[in-house]
C-alpha cells in the first residue's frame, strides 16, 4: 500500500488515483480517507486524479502517540502533495478536514492550491468562549472525549445511528451499511488519536486562516447539520474568506456526502470546472 514518512517519522497512508487535474480530499473526525468514497469515484470517472490520504491515528496510517494536532495535521497534508508533487490542487475537506484545509492552504500551499472546498466544515471555532459566545459549550467536547474513553465502539454506532447523517429525524431513510460503514472507519483508527483530536477540531481557531486563504472558495453546509450547526460555522467562515461563496442545503445532515451524494458531487463538479 502506498505511504509517505512525515518528518518526524510517521507513516501516512494514501489513495492516488486516476490522471489530470488533482483533486486531494481530507476526511473528518474519526474517519478515514474511506469517507470520500463517493467522491473519488465520481471524480476519477471524469477524468480527474483524486488523492485522500488517512490522518495520523486514523484509518491505515501509524497508530503513533504524538502530534494529534492541527498543526501538525496541516503539515502532514503538506508532506503528502510534496512527495505527490501536486500542484493547481482543488483541496477539499468535510468537518475536521475543512479545519485541516484551512490551516494547509494559509501556512503550506503557497504555489500549490487552485481552490478550497470546505463541506460542514467547523472553521472558525466550535466551541464557546468569551471571544465566540455562540460556540458550542465545553461540555459538548467532553461527552465525546468521555464516549471514545469509556465505550468507543458503541458511542460510534450512536453517532453514525443517530445525528451524523440526520438517521434520528422522523422519516429518514437509515440505511444499516452506512452506519456500519461509518463505525468500521472509526474503530479502525486509534482511541488516543480520536480523544486527542476532539481537542483539535473543537478548540483550534482558524480565524486567521481562513482570512489568509486568497483562493475562490466554496463552503457547502447543511441547514439541519446536528454535528457542525451552520450558524457559527459556515455563516462565520464565508465572511472571512477573501473570495468565497456559501451553498446552503435545506434538511441536509453532517453527512451530506455519503446521503446525499449526488447533490454533493455535482455542485462540486461544477466548481472545480468554472
Amino acid at each position: 500500500m502506498p505511504f509517505v514518512t512525515t518528518g518526524d517519522g510517521v507513516e501516512i497512508f494514501y489513495k492516488d488515483w486516476g490522471s489530470g487535474r488533482p483533486v486531494m480530499f481530507h476526511h473528518g473526525w474519526p474517519l478515514s480517507s474511506d469517507d470520500w468514497d463517493a467522491q473519488l469515484l465520481f471524480l476519477v470517472r471524469r477524468g480527474y486524479r483524486v488523492v485522500a490520504h488517512d490522518r495520523r491515528g486514523h484509518g491505515r496510517s501509524a497508530q503513533v502517540g504524538h502530534g494529534h494536532g492541527m498543526d501538525r495535521y496541516a503539515a502532514d497534508a503538506a508532506t503528502v502533495v510534496a512527495h505527490l508533487g501536486l500542484r493547481d490542487v482543488v483541496h477539499v475537506g468535510h468537518c475536521a478536514g475543512g479545519g485541516e484545509v484551512a490551516r494547509y492552504v494559509a501556512r503550506h500551499g503557497a504555489g500549490r492550491v487552485a481552490k478550497a472546498v470546505l463541506i460542514a466544515a467547523v472553521p472558525p471555532l466550535m466551541v464557546r468562549t468569551e471571544a465566540n459566545p455562540a460556540g458550542l459549550p465545553a461540555e459538548v467536547f467532553d461527552g465525546f472525549r468521555e464516549g471514545v474513553a469509556t465505550d468507543r465502539s458503541q458511542f460510534y454506532l450512536d453517532i453514525a445511528s443517530g445525528p451524523f447523517y440526520g438517521f434520528n429525524r422522523p422519516g429518514a431513510d437509515v440505511s444499516q451499511g452506512i452506519i456500519q460503514n461509518w463505525w468500521r472507519q472509526g474503530m479502525a483508527g486509534s482511541a488516543q488519536a480520536h480523544h486527542e483530536g476532539v481537542e483539535a477540531f473543537s478548540e483550534t481557531d482558524f480565524t486567521d486562516d481562513l482570512r489568509a486563504i486568497d483562493v475562490p472558495t466554496l463552503i457547502m453546509h447543511g441547514d439541519d447539520d446536528q454535528i457542525v450547526p451552520i450558524a457559527n460555522s459556515a455563516r462565520s467562515a464565508v465572511t472571512l474568506v477573501k473570495n468565497a461563496g456559501l451553498k446552503v442545503y435545506p434538511g441536509l445532515s453532517h453527512g451530506m456526502c455519503t446521503v446525499n451524494a449526488d447533490t454533493v458531487n455535482a455542485d462540486l463538479l461544477d466548481f472545480i470546472k468554472s
